[in-house]
């Protein structure tokens, strides 16, 4: 008999979106507390520094089906969740903040939140859901004027469209939990379990995270870890709006941008750009040109860098992360310092072998060194303000100045969670992030090619997505 809490039912809630002059609701049905479904260990749980460098808040992620949903389907959904958290248990948990300023997760079993939901638009009004106030409706709304002791770490809406066609799933993940492999693990494990499917063996998560647990290393003997360094930052611009939009890729047109990239000789015995690097140095390009066309950047020497993360599970270290590894099993990584107009002026190459340089520079000593830097005295204080409650724990050391965080999603499987009603037709971040330069790589629903998340300044974006089709066409020459 599963374990599920309810939290007393109150008034439905409606959650209002602008979109134009015109307002929309989404209304909370029920909303109910949902625990390991069998007692599960008590013990903390250890996170390593790669889980606590960056953004401490949650994320949000949105999973879009045509499928109409049936009467018992929160019941299956509660369920199924009640029976994974007993392998997953640490998400039912809260942090705790150590003496030694270190985040832990303290296992509780108090449990996570999924919330029952419908909205008065229709599937048709989402467009294609770029990430906008409508999207952001479909995804828990965190409030962070409680302890961080008391917010839930996981939790999940349940979203009927209107006329009774389509159904969303938005996703609400402390970032410090999992990466985003972890997450698609979970989500592709839920769904079997709806299925009344079982696990396998090699499906279960390995918890024990003290394997990225490294000594500390003194200063000498570190590799290098410029990564890790905040850049300059421009000021915020006061009256500025960020906008979000999703541009499809076909794979022709990804192989196009492959052979421009790979124009140009490279040296004997390379291998050719890979999609991610000649995808990636063409947004950046892109991103470069409509800064300058929009009057942003009148100097050319403007230095500009990309920042992402390189998963390093089965791979560089030894013994190897396993594939099942929960957590954020990520090494951070950037481009070295590049001019805005050699990136524009210069052959898609030279874009594509600065991303190469920056995969490249991500080996099995740089893993360890980056992991037994330990957390600064900067990050403690950030991880301390986080739950004295100043701000979200987003920490945008790469935010704005020309730059761009990217985040790669594009081999992995996100349109395998199919809970009983079929695969998804999108998937997609679901937030728009103000003052910020963020772009996503995620594989296409139909198999064919990539969407690319764009997260710009929103004149700049306008000028981005005209230039993102028209580039491509453009000689390297």
């Amino acid at each position: 008999m599963a374990s599920l809490r309810d939290e007393a039912y109150k008034q439905p809630q409606a959650h209002s979106s602008l979109q134009g002059s015109s307002t929309k609701m989404v209304t909370i049905v029920g909303s109910y507390n949902v625990t390991p479904n069998q007692p599960t260990p008590k013990d903390p749980s250890w996170l390593s520094d790669s889980d606590q460098i960056g953004v401490l808040g949650h994320v949000a992620i949105v999973y879009i089906y045509e499928a109409n949903p049936n009467s018992n389907t929160i019941e299956r959904l509660r369920n199924s969740l009640s029976k994974l958290l007993v392998y997953y248990y640490p998400f039912a948990g809260r942090f705790s903040l150590t003496k030694s300023g270190r985040i832990e997760v303290d296992c509780n079993a108090k449990g996570v939140t999924l919330i029952e939901a419908k909205t008065s638009h229709t599937l048709d009004d989402y467009g294609d859901f770029s990430p906008s106030k409508l999207t952001e409706e479909l995804v828990p709304d965190i409030d962070y004027t409680p302890p961080i002791e008391e917010i839930p770490l996981l939790l999940l809406q349940f979203t009927r469209f209107h006329c009774g066609k389509g159904l969303a799933i938005g996703v609400v993940i402390s970032h410090p939990m999992t990466d985003a492999t972890g997450l698609t693990q979970f989500m592709n494990r839920w769904a079997k379990l709806a299925r009344g499917e079982e696990l396998n063996p090699n499906e279960i998560p390995f918890l024990d995270r003290t394997l990225l647990k490294f000594p500390h290393q003194p200063s000498s003997q570190r590799v290098d870890q410029p990564e890790l360094k905040p850049v300059l930052q421009l000021e915020q611009k006061k009256n500025a709006r960020w906008s979000g939009a999703l541009l499809k890729l076909k794979s022709s047109q990804v192989e196009r941008l492959k052979k421009k990239a790979n124009d140009e000789p490279s040296r004997e015995g390379a291998r050719p750009y890979s999609r991610f690097e000649s995808i990636a140095a063409h947004i950046w390009r892109c991103a470069s040109k409509a800064r300058a066309e929009s009057g942003e950047n009148s100097n050319s020497n403007h230095p500009t860098i990309v920042r992402f993360s390189v998963n390093f599970r089965n791979r560089l270290l030894t013994p190897p992360i396993p594939e099942n590894y929960l957590g954020n099993a990520l090494a951070r990584t950037m481009t070295p310092k590049c001019y805005e107009g050699d990136i524009i002026s210069k052959p898609l190459g030279y874009a594509a072998q600065k991303i190469r340089e920056a995969v490249n520079a991500v080996t099995g000593e740089y893993v360890k060194s980056q992991l037994s830097v330990g957390l600064g005295q900067e990050q403690v204080d950030h991880i301390r303000a986080f739950f004295m409650g100043q701000g979200h724990g987003t920490k945008p050391a790469y935010a704005r100045d020309h730059n761009i965080l990217l985040t790669s999603w594009m081999n992995m499987p996100v349109y395998e969670a199919d809970f009983g009603w079929g695969k998804p037709m999108q998937f997609t971040l679901a937030h728009v992030f103000q003052q910020v330069d963020r772009v996503g790589i995620f594989p296409s629903p139909d198999g064919d090619g990539v969407v690319v998340y764009l997260n710009f300044e929103t004149a700049q974006l306008q000028l981005l997505k005209k230039l993102f089709y028209a580039d491509m066409y453009v000689s390297s020459l």
